[in-house]
């Protein structure tokens, strides 16, 4: 399925059941309306855990229905632990932050316990829907792998190829990407790049194409891969960029939705389930958006 715009996430969910969604510390505007948006529309079935009379208060705002199960928790510290510890136990299929610190919610997910830990690496992935590409591209991890190792970073590959595995994409092609295309023994990036090629030649990763080191020019713009003879299935046609570390990530998510105007909807990969963890600044399109994503992964 070679998806080109956000919206046609919608087509992989339709026909399915709505998936439950679990909102810890309900009690935030923003949130809430692309919840109520998304419910709206068939996608979720939600649960609303926090502060009870003012999760009414602020439903009453976006005109939603009076029929959302909400449970009475006004403390964010439990509220997170009940909505994760609905999700360990398979009575939800999405785990979403509402108000509350980011800290808090991870450390419930990462508990020992009741939490959501699957044994792989978490990694965040944002899907980008940018004018200027011919389809929907991924890019990770922006947001919490700080410096990935080698080890990390075939953590990250194969949480995203198995995101998009499950978006229809059976076998998605994978950029590795730095400042160069060549290898360079000086720029740590490309050497990773070069091994985990190899690896995916050799069948160590799975379900995708991987090529690297590619700059980035060479990883979007087929024009500038066979400007410098580069011959490359995964060249001008990536479906995933695998960033060297956070800085470069974090730069370049927010210049394609700064710059660009990219739309984008973003989760957290690599727990029991999804993870819509969006900021406070994102759009409440970027958080409907991040729940069709989370919902169409689950």
């Amino acid at each position: 399925m070679n998806l080109k715009q956000l919206s046609d996430l919608k087509s992989v969910v339709d026909g399915r059941s709505k998936r439950r969604i679990v909102v810890a510390s309900a009690a935030d505007k923003h949130s809430l309306g692309a919840v109520v948006n998304a419910a709206k529309d068939g996608i979720i079935e939600p649960v609303l855990i926090g502060d009870e009379s003012e999760i009414k208060r602020l439903l009453k705002e976006e005109s939603a229905p009076g029929d959302y199960t909400i449970i009475d928790e006004p403390d964010p510290s439990k509220a997170v632990r009940l909505a994760v510890q609905m999700v360990s136990s398979n009575e939800a299929d999405v785990l979403m932050k509402g108000n509350v610190g980011t800290s808090t919610l991870l450390k419930a997910v990462l508990n020992k316990e009741w939490g959501l830990r699957t044994g792989q690496l978490l990694s965040h992935i944002a899907l980008f829907e940018v004018s200027a590409y011919h389809k929907l591209i991924a890019v990770t991890d922006v947001a919490l792998n700080i410096a990935p190792t080698l080890q990390d970073k075939i953590g990250i590959i194969n949480n995203s190829v198995g995101c998009l595995n499950r978006l229809g994409n059976l076998n998605p092609k994978v950029a590795l990407l730095g400042a160069v295309e060549m290898v360079n023994e000086n720029m740590e990036a490309t050497l990773d790049a070069a091994l985990l090629s190899k690896m995916n030649q050799r069948g160590q990763i799975a379900n995708c194409t991987i090529d690297g080191p590619l700059a980035f020019d060479n990883a979007v713009s087929r024009e500038s891969a066979e400007h410098k003879n580069i011959n490359s299935d995964v060249a001008g046609d990536a479906d995933i960029l695998i960033m060297p570390d956070i800085e470069a990530g974090n730069v370049l998510y927010k210049s394609l939705v700064f710059f660009a105007r990219a739309s984008v909807a973003s989760v957290i990969l690599g727990a029991a389930a999804p993870i819509v963890l969006t900021s406070r600044s994102d759009s409440g399109q970027t958080k409907y958006d991040s729940i069709l994503f989370a919902a169409a992964t689950s």
